[in-house]
């Protein structure tokens, strides 16, 4: 079964209109660039795949630990359609969005065009699936980030069900399907949004994990191994993502702040280019992004 999705899925990939597989010249930039922030932790570090140190020079890590990450696909994804953005991070693994508001919030404080907030994978490390601390840290990122700029979009990343947490015992998740998880994530995301009138929106990149899972392109389950033509969204330790996860964690949040079809950037896109990602599989990737923020 495995096998005829993975088939079905690279006709359905070949099958794609011409248009997605040559990406356009970059436009020179234009006017001041815009400030992004990125808070989270591993998954948005990138961590344990080559996205962590990935042209790390062109981003501002603001704790000096040399990550690249997510934020540095973003940087490389806006330079090839011509947008001008200033790019920096603050992050540290394994900890809540609580921890940088206690910790290191007085590295944060000042205008910011667009903020993203990633909370925890579980969102409480001791209670999983509680969002209590979430509903705390992210209304009060929001009002700091507001009272620099008010004119501030601030993001909430809603992120992906952990593979580990759900084909293995111990967790609120085990034996569940996947879209479970998911969904308690993006629900808890979108409690949090509905607390501060300065929170603009939910990146749905757990969602569009299930969107590639459903379409053929990626294999649901790492433990019973990787289906002859699809790609495995997590890394070896099945809950951090591979090059392919973090690349549709980062073409999620592109299509979002920017407005621009993730598609434009083509089969000849850069960052899928350096690290190896096939460019058929970049393409379908940025489909999903495309059709998981229409339907958003």
């Amino acid at each position: 079964m495995k096998r005829l999705t993975a088939l079905a899925a690279l006709f359905l990939i070949a099958a794609s209109p011409a248009v997605a597989q040559t990406a356009p010249p970059a436009a020179a930039f234009v006017g001041k660039p815009r400030t992004i922030l990125f808070v989270g932790n591993s998954f948005t570090q990138g961590a344990h795949s080559a996205v962590k140190r990935y042209r790390a020079n062109t981003v501002t890590d603001l704790n000096g630990d040399g990550y690249g990450g997510v934020p540095a696909l973003f940087k490389t994804f806006t330079e090839q359609v011509g947008l001008n953005y200033t790019v920096s991070l603050e992050t540290q693994g394994g900890r809540t969005l609580g921890f940088h508001w206690a910790e290191r919030r007085q590295l944060l404080d000042r205008a910011w065009d667009v903020v993203i907030l990633q909370e925890l994978s579980t969102l409480d490390r001791d209670r999983p699936g509680d969002a209590a601390g979430y509903r705390i840290a992210a209304p009060q990122f929001a009002a700091m980030f507001a009272r620099a700029n008010p004119r501030v979009n601030v993001l909430l990343m809603a992120t992906w069900a952990r593979a580990d947490l759900v084909y293995q015992p111990g967790s609120p998740w085990s034996g569940k399907p996947l879209s479970v998880m998911t969904q308690d994530l993006r629900r808890a995301s979108d409690g949090v949004r509905a607390l501060s009138p300065t929170i603009k929106g939910v990146l749905p990149v757990g969602e569009a994990w299930t969107r590639a899972i459903a379409a053929g392109i990626a294999d649901p389950d790492p433990y019973d191994g990787i289906a002859f033509g699809q790609v495995d969204l997590w890394t070896y330790d099945h809950y951090h993502a591979s090059i392919y996860g973090y690349y549709l964690e980062a073409l999620v949040v592109f299509g979002r702040v920017t407005g621009i079809d993730p598609t434009r950037l083509g089969a000849k896109e850069r960052a899928a280019d350096d690290l190896g990602i096939a460019p058929q599989t970049a393409v379908a990737l940025q489909q999903v992004a495309r059709d998981q923020l229409a339907g958003s």
